[in-house]
């Protein structure tokens, strides 16, 4: 099923794919992404195993998860999160940290790169989520990310339950990813914002 963003009612519709556990390409401030909620009844998803299937991608590399608000990150980390970060959020940052017990509990895992989009529409379909969303581009694994509505339908539409157009998104940078596992944030991969 397609959907314009520019519909009413495509948050709501978003939303309530990925609450049914399907997997969606919404797009991004970025780029589209393949989409999917991380907490489902209560429990860890999975579906970020169905989205590396997708896109044949080894499962040992975790899926950004995107929240709704900056503050929402306290919700799976104790980290203290540097102010600056919060200066450049909501916007094209990722944000490595260490999960707190319950979320290590929840996902088996230490730690989680997090990103609270600047597309407002975006945030609004996680909120109506009222949990993370893994997102990660639109392609096959090692190759490259595809920007053109018609590709993304080509491609994907027969492995996807919902996909949310808002045009071509040529030339988009991926988000800057930064670590601060360590305290001090450590830039990985340079992206459309510079944390200086």
């Amino acid at each position: 099923m397609t959907s314009l963003k520019s519909e009413a009612d495509s948050a709501k519709k978003a939303a309530q794919a990925l609450l049914q556990g399907k997997i969606a390409v919404l797009p991004t401030d970025t780029v589209y992404g393949f989409s999917a909620v991380s907490i489902l009844q209560g429990k860890k998803s999975g579906l970020d195993l169905k989205i590396d299937q997708i896109k044949r991608s080894a499962a040992s590399k975790p899926l950004i998860e995107l929240i709704s608000d900056p503050s929402d990150i306290y919700k799976y980390t104790d980290q203290e999160i540097p102010r600056k970060i919060f200066e450049i959020w909501p916007g094209a940052l990722t944000v490595i940290v260490k999960n707190n017990a319950w979320y290590k509990g929840l996902t088996g895992r230490d730690a989680t790169a997090f990103r609270c989009p600047g597309d407002e529409w975006l945030r609004k379909v996680i909120g109506l989520c009222a949990c993370p969303i893994y997102s990660t581009s639109v392609n096959i694994s090692g190759r490259p990310v595809l920007e053109r509505e018609a590709d993304i339908e080509a491609e994907f539409a027969s492995k996807i339950a919902f996909f949310v157009a808002d045009g071509d998104k040529k030339g988009s940078l991926p988000s800057t990813l930064v670590s601060i596992l360590d305290g001090e944030p450590k830039v990985i991969r340079q992206g459309a914002v510079r944390l200086d």
